[in-house]
């Protein structure tokens, strides 16, 4: 190998090195902004969960909006509507970690697989069914209104 076929050479090298970093950054920036935007996703979930949790402490908080309550009787009724739309709350974090690559699917069955457990309970049905309204990705509630339809209810 002659000196300008060995200085060729290791251009191209460092060439490929500086490419090949390149690239890797890149890589690490898309990531990146995926990692934000579930953290962004989770934020915006935790926020909406401490509204309802509110409304756990406080029923009364609830009758600000008559349409998330309107067939609830008491305020038992409120404070189990809300309780299980925090459970939700949760959940729907796990099942967008999951959706973004941020959790794994076995930990996801397992979550999933609980959650199950959840949805055969009465007063889960009862909200998830019930005509207020629910905070949502609307990607979500199609999955969860499945996982209601094919969890046997607890009797």
């Amino acid at each position: 190998m002659t000196l300008q076929e060995v200085q060729v050479f290791f251009q191209a090298l460092s060439s490929l090195a500086i490419a090949s970093g390149l690239f890797y950054t890149g890589y690490q920036f898309w990531h990146s902004r995926r990692a934000q935007k579930h953290a962004n996703f989770t934020k915006l979930v935790e926020l909406q969960m401490h509204l309802r949790e509110m409304r756990v402490t406080d029923p009364s908080l609830a009758r600000v909006y008559a349409h998330d309550v309107q067939d609830a009787r008491d305020e038992r009724d409120v404070r189990e509507y809300f309780f299980n739309l925090m459970q939700l709350s949760v959940f729907e974090i796990v099942w967008h970690g999951h959706k973004s690559g941020q959790v794994s699917d076995d930990y996801f069955r397992s979550w999933e697989k609980r959650v199950r457990e959840i949805a055969a309970e009465a007063s889960f049905r009862r909200m998830f069914t019930s005509s207020s309204m629910k905070i949502m990705h609307d990607d979500f509630q199609v999955y969860i209104a499945e996982l209601v339809r094919t969890t046997p209810p607890r009797e």
